[in-house]
C-alpha cells in the first residue's frame, strides 16, 4: 500500500520531494482557468410562446380565474365514498402510473449522465508483467519483472455550452416526465369515475327493467283473468306477455355492459377483471355531483392542464437541443494528463526516479463533414417547430374540451328536467289507463302504450342522470384538476437483488 499511497500523493502534488508538485498544480490551475471560460452558449434561448386567449369561455362568461387547489380531487364532489376509495386505489396501483413514474426516474438518471460532462474523467490502471528470455550464447534463461501503475485524466471543456445545453434539455425532460405523470393521473381518475358512474347506471337500469317487467307481468295476469272471464281477447293476452318478455330481454345486455365497466375499473386498479364486481353491486344509486366545478377562464388551461404543460416543456427541451447541435459546429478543447510509475520491484513504484507525467490541451476543429453537423442543427430546428405547433394545438384542444364539457353539462341538465316531467306524466297516464281498463272503460292497447312509454321515459331519465355525471367528469378532466399532494416517483417497481460480482450459473 505504501507505493500506491506515494503515487496518490504525487498526483495531488504532495510528493515528499516536491519535484512534481509544481507541474501538477499548474495542471490544476489550467483546468480551473479553462473551466471559467465555459460560460458561453450557442443556440436560441427558450422563450415561452405567446398565446392570444379570450377573456372568458364562450359558455361561462361570468367565471373568474381559478384559485390554486380549487380543482384538486374534483371527483370528491360526488360525495361517494366508494368512488373516492376506488380512485385512491387506482392512483396507487395503476400500471400506467408505475410506468410514468419510471420515466421520471429515467429522466433524472439522464440528467446525471449529462451533468457528468462538466467534470474530468479519471481512469487508473495497475499491471504486473513477468517475462523470461533465453540467451543464445550462454543458454541461460533471464527472468525479469515489471510493475506499472498510473492515472489518465481527460476533461473536455464546455466552451460553447454543448454540455450546458444538454443539462438544460435534461432538466426540461424531467419536467416533461413529471407533467406526463400528472396527465396520466388525471386521465386515470376520470376513467375510474366514468366507468363507476356507468356501472351504477347499468345497475339502476337493470333494477328498472326488473321492476317494470314485474308490473307488466301483473298486467298480463290481469288480462288473462279477463280473457278467462270473457272480457278480453287472446290477442291482448299475447301482447301483454310479449311486452313483459321484451322488457326482460333488455337485462342481459345491461348486465354485459355493467360487467365491462366493472372489469375496466379493476384493470385500472392493477387487479384482475372480476375483482370489484361484487363491490360495485352493493348499492345501485347513480352518483350525482353535489357541487359544481368552477370553469375558470381560458388562460387557466395553460396552468392547470398537464397535457398543455407537457407540450410546453417538450418545446423548451427541443429548443435546448438546438444549442447542443449548434455547439458541435465550433471547436472543442480538451485537457489531458497522465501520471505513470514503473519499477522492477513493487517497492520502486512511487519513487521520484520512476515517475513520469504529461499534460496539455488538445483542440479539435470541424473542418469538413459534408454538411452533417449543419444538417443536425436543422433537424433539431425542425423538431422544435413540430413541438411549437403541438403546443398551440394542445391549447386549442384543451379549450375545445372545456367548451364541449360546459355545453354538454348544461344541455344535459335541461334535458333531464324535461324527461323528469315526462316521467311524471307517463306514470300518471299508466295509472289511469290501468284503472280504466280494469273498469272496462278503455282498451288494452292504451294500457300497453302507457306502460311501454313509461318504461322508455324512465330508462331515458336514468341515462340522462348518467350523462350529467359523465359530463361533469369530462369537465373535471378538461379543466385539468388532479389529485392533491406530492407523488413519490423514486421507488422502483422492480427491486433487483444480488447484482454484484458472483459466480455465473
Amino acid at each position: 500500500m505504501a507505493p500506491l499511497r506515494s503515487a496518490l500523493h504525487a498526483i495531488r502534488g504532495e510528493s515528499p520531494s516536491g519535484a512534481f508538485a509544481l507541474p501538477i498544480r499548474r495542471l490544476v490551475l489550467s483546468l480551473a482557468v479553462a473551466a471559467g471560460l465555459g460560460g458561453c452558449v450557442v443556440g436560441p434561448d427558450y422563450q415561452m410562446p405567446g398565446t392570444a386567449l379570450s377573456a372568458h369561455h364562450a359558455n361561462a362568461r361570468r367565471a373568474a380565474p381559478l384559485r390554486p387547489g380549487e380543482l384538486t380531487d374534483w371527483w370528491k364532489r360526488f360525495g361517494d365514498p366508494t368512488l373516492d376509495a376506488l380512485v385512491a386505489e387506482a392512483l396507487s396501483a395503476n400500471l400506467d402510473v408505475a410506468a410514468a413514474k419510471a420515466r421520471i426516474r429515467e429522466a433524472r438518471a439522464t440528467r446525471r449522465q449529462t451533468l457528468a460532462g462538466f467534470f474530468p474523467q479519471v481512469d487508473g490502471g495497475v499491471s504486473s508483467t513477468h517475462s523470461r528470455t533465453s540467451a543464445s550464447s550462454s543458454g541461460a534463461n533471464v527472468s525479469s519483472n515489471l510493475y506499472q501503475a498510473g492515472f489518465d485524466a481527460s476533461w473536455e471543456l464546455d466552451l460553447f455550452g454543448q454540455t450546458r445545453r444538454g443539462v438544460e434539455a435534461a432538466d426540461r425532460g424531467i419536467e416533461a416526465a413529471e407533467e406526463s405523470l400528472r396527465s396520466t393521473l388525471l386521465t386515470l381518475a376520470g376513467d375510474v369515475a366514468q366507468n363507476y358512474v356507468e356501472a351504477k347506471g347499468y345497475l339502476a337500469r337493470i333494477g328498472l327493467a326488473q321492476r317494470t317487467a314485474a308490473t307488466q307481468r301483473q298486467t298480463a295476469a290481469l288480462t288473462r283473468a279477463k280473457f278467462e272471464a270473457g272480457a278480453s281477447s287472446a290477442v291482448d293476452v299475447a301482447k301483454a306477455a310479449a311486452l313483459a318478455s321484451s322488457t326482460t330481454a333488455n337485462i342481459p345486455t345491461l348486465e354485459t355492459a355493467f360487467a365491462a365497466s366493472a372489469h375496466r375499473i379493476a384493470v385500472l386498479m392493477g387487479r384482475e377483471p372480476a375483482a370489484v364486481v361484487a363491490r360495485l353491486r352493493r348499492g345501485a344509486a347513480i352518483p350525482s355531483p353535489r357541487r359544481n366545478l368552477p370553469p375558470g377562464v381560458p388562460a387557466d388551461v395553460l396552468l392547470m392542464r398537464p397535457d398543455v404543460r407537457l407540450a410546453e416543456r417538450q418545446l423548451a427541451q427541443s429548443t435546448a437541443r438546438i444549442g447542443q447541435a449548434e455547439a458541435a459546429l465550433y471547436p472543442s478543447v480538451s485537457l489531458t494528463g497522465s501520471l505513470r510509475t514503473s519499477g522492477i520491484r513493487i517497492g520502486d513504484l512511487g519513487n521520484g526516479s520512476s515517475l513520469a507525467w504529461s499534460y496539455g490541451p488538445s483542440v479539435s476543429i470541424p473542418v469538413f463533414n459534408a454538411g452533417r453537423l449543419r444538417a443536425a442543427v436543422e433537424v433539431q430546428e425542425a423538431q422544435r417547430d413540430q413541438y411549437h405547433a403541438a403546443f398551440h394545438q394542445a391549447v386549442l384542444n384543451a379549450l375545445e374540451d372545456v367548451e364541449n364539457a360546459l355545453v354538454g353539462l348544461a344541455q344535459q341538465r335541461i334535458r333531464y328536467g324535461s324527461l323528469a316531467v315526462a316521467v311524471r306524466n307517463y306514470r300518471e297516464a299508466g295509472r289511469l289507463a290501468r284503472v280504466l281498463y280494469g273498469q272496462g272503460a278503455s282498451s288494452f292497447l292504451e294500457v300497453l302504450d302507457a306502460e311501454r312509454s313509461l318504461y322508455d321515459s324512465e330508462d331515458a331519465l336514468l341515462q340522462s342522470q348518467v350523462l350529467i355525471a359523465t359530463r361533469f367528469i369530462s369537465l373535471g378532466k378538461a379543466l385539468g384538476g388532479g389529485p392533491g399532494g406530492a407523488i413519490d416517483a423514486s421507488r422502483p417497481l422492480v427491486v433487483d437483488r444480488e447484482t454484484g460480482p458472483r459466480l455465473a450459473r
